[in-house]
């Protein structure tokens, strides 16, 4: 193993530059992993060029794959691929003894924290890795931890193993992770759901998953609220995703909602959220519930039945389809860029400037 690597260094905001790092040594109760691929999140950007991480200098990166360099105390996994949950819980808190792992208050995390995957070469724990089978590609691979983030959101809200396919269901904000909810919600069989975007690329993505084009509602062309009510009978939807974050779009959340009807807050906030005294008083008179959602379940490399298993059962059916030369769409086919570790900058900088439509820009190691 060499000493050192090359990495995309975080040293401060708007300071990333490719170089030489130590080549990380893991403990005895971590691996380290040949980084395959690990996708740009579009967190990544402000924390890049705006926030700054937690800890600099930094080698950003959560959304990551690839294989077992090394590993003290489970051989077995050395050149195994391997997807990675970036969160590392405390395992002593409240909220780690329920094994809501995802809600720690003392949580690590891969990219943020502690050195990501943006490198050859990454420090993970053992806990934190999931094998992955021969039929699920590196790219699907990298792609598990946004995928996880909507499986979470669908089962905080029921829709997973659910029995009322007949509910209406809105998505607002077609980034990956938008973009992901309606694929996992086609898969588990609603049908009546409305997507609402503004970009010809989120159009076509859909229309692969098998939505009909009037499914999409194009803000550029259309006002939702209007567009949605009207395709509701004026009643709104009973289950509304909101995965932007910003307050108009929070607004929007409750002015489309059906009485009774569901919010979940996905998209990060990008600013403080604020609402109109009329838009409060709807959730109030119509009873509404909000629900948020962060991250996703994750219950160590020996566990099951958390999100990231239910993910990946799904995408080795999805892969068995595909290679069957059934017509079924991956999630790697969200993928629209792809570059180098080298060159990473020129994904950054199409993301931060949207010089070009764009879902998801996956870096290869």
């Amino acid at each position: 193993m060499e000493a050192s690597m090359k990495a995309q260094l975080l040293y401060g905001i708007a300071n990333i530059k490719y170089t030489d790092v130590d080549t990380p040594v893991p403990g005895p109760e971590q691996a380290l992993v040949k980084v395959t691929r690990c996708g740009i999140c579009g967190s990544d950007v402000p924390r890049v060029f705006k926030t700054g991480a937690h800890n600099m200098p930094l080698v950003p990166g959560h959304e990551m794959a690839g294989v077992v360099e090394s590993c003290e105390s489970r051989p077995d996994l050395v050149g195994k691929r391997a997807g990675i949950f970036p969160l590392i819980p405390c395992k002593k808190c409240p909220q780690c003894l329920s094994q809501n792992y995802e809600m720690c208050e003392n949580y690590d995390y891969l990219g943020s924290r502690s050195d990501g995957g943006f490198a050859q070469y990454v420090k993970v724990p053992v806990w934190n890795l999931l094998p992955i089978p021969d039929e699920v590609a590196d790219e699907d691979a990298a792609m598990l931890e946004p995928m996880c983030v909507a499986v979470h959101a669908l089962q905080l809200m029921g829709l997973i193993g659910g029995d009322a396919k007949d509910k209406t269901i809105a998505v607002c904000g077609l980034g990956t992770i938008g973009l992901l909810v309606a694929m996992f919600l086609r898969d588990a069989g609603y049908r009546k759901v409305f997507c609402i975007g503004n970009k010809d690329i989120q159009r076509e993505k859909l229309l692969a998953m098998g939505y009909e084009p009037g499914r999409f509602i194009d803000i550029r062309r259309a006002d939702a609220v209007a567009e949605l009510r009207e395709k509701t009978g004026g009643r709104g939807v009973d289950v509304y995703f909101e995965c932007i974050g910003r307050s108009e779009n929070y607004e929007q959340a409750v002015s489309c909602a059906a009485p009774l009807g569901q919010i979940m807050l996905v998209g990060n906030p990008a600013s403080d959220m604020s609402l109109p005294r009329n838009i409060y008083w709807k959730i109030l008179r119509n009873q509404l519930t909000l629900r948020g959602t962060w991250n996703s379940s994750f219950y160590g490399i020996d566990g099951e039945g958390d999100d990231w298993r239910y993910a990946l059962d799904r995408l080795i059916v999805w892969s068995k389809l595909r290679a069957e030369g059934k017509t079924i769409m991956l999630p790697h086919d969200l993928i629209t860029h792809r570059f180098s570790l080298k060159d990473m900058n020129l994904g950054l900088d199409i993301m931060r400037n949207k010089s070009e439509e764009y879902v998801k820009v996956m870096v290869e190691s």
